[in-house]
């Protein structure tokens, strides 16, 4: 049986994360005082969908930290797929913000209330500057809990190109609409965005291929082996959207001795690391060798492939 691991540095990523919780913190008790002295429900509104964000950031965070201890025997995979759960769950919360958001943004359209321009303006730029570093920085991610913040980061952001957008058009002109218009364009956006991601995130929990992995490719990369008589008990998934597992039974067909053997394994180990995997696993079979799995497991959706003579 082949097994092989690939380690990536991910320290980086759990340095953006944080940087992007103390970011979006510091910044929402800025809103929070800031809201009460210039007098602006919009902006102390906000200020609650930051400290969401905030909370979203440090869950992540931590979960992300928690993702890089190594294995052990209860979790012999490691722990990766607890920032997965980061992913799943900040996906959620950023969905029931979003609601939330254009709930308001309607009641103000069928309401209109008047804001502080200025106001709006002045924190809108130190919305923009703040929260712009932190999604940058968090872009920069490959997993799939960072994927997620970086969109909870760019609400933030194109909510902040609104407020400033709207606090000028304000300024000069009596238009009290233009605000929660703006606002339900972004959120319906980020909304759709957060969707796809959320939909992404769900088939990595459920053991689905992985959408940069083609299972046909592999299978037939292994079958073109001239030693390879066919391939049973396939399956790709993924530990949190970027490292990946494949699994797979191999019989082997004409092998006269050891070195034929070792040679076939090393081609087909070759094949593999050319894919994004982070562990794989083969149980190879020789040609008069039954599979262990046939006798207990009755797997309709496996189908074993053979190779084709030429």
């Amino acid at each position: 049986m082949a097994h092989s691991h690939s380690h990536h540095d991910h320290t980086q990523g759990s340095g953006n994360l944080k940087l992007a919780f103390f970011l979006n913190l510091g910044f929402t008790i800025l809103e929070l005082i800031g809201g009460f002295y210039v007098n602006s429900v919009a902006i102390l509104s906000d200020a609650i969908h930051d400290l969401g964000d905030s909370l979203s950031l440090g869950l992540a965070w931590g979960l992300d930290i928690k993702s890089k201890q190594k294995a052990n025997d209860n979790f012999s995979f490691g722990y990766g797929r607890f920032s997965l759960l980061g992913a799943l769950i900040n996906g959620l919360v950023l969905i029931i913000g979003s609601v939330f958001i254009v709930k308001e943004a309607i009641e103000r359209l069928i309401n209109p209330e008047p804001s502080d321009a200025t106001g709006m303006i002045i924190f809108a730029i130190f919305g923009v500057a703040v929260n712009g570093y932190a999604a940058w920085k968090v872009s920069h991610g490959s997993s799939q809990n960072e994927k997620v913040i970086s969109w909870h980061l760019m609400e933030d952001v194109l909510g902040w190109v609104a407020v400033l957008i709207a606090g000028i058009l304000l300024y000069f002109f009596d238009i009290p609409w233009i605000d929660p218009v703006l606002s339900l364009a972004i959120s319906t956006f980020i909304l759709w965005n957060v969707v796809r991601n959320l939909k992404e995130t769900i088939y990595i929990f459920l053991q689905a291929v992985p959408s940069n992995i083609s299972l046909e490719k592999i299978k037939s990369d292994i079958l073109a082996q001239p030693k390879v008589d066919s391939l049973h008990h396939v399956h790709i998934w993924s530990l949190e959207g970027a490292n990946h597992v494949f699994t797979a039974h191999i019989k082997l067909k004409e092998i006269q001795d050891l070195q034929e053997l070792t040679e076939t394994k090393g081609k087909v180990q070759t094949i593999l690391k050319e894919y994004p995997l982070g562990h794989f696993t083969i149980e190879w079979e020789l040609q008069n060798e039954e599979c262990a799995l046939d006798e207990h497991e009755h797997d309709h959706s496996d189908h074993s492939e053979t190779a084709h003579s030429h």
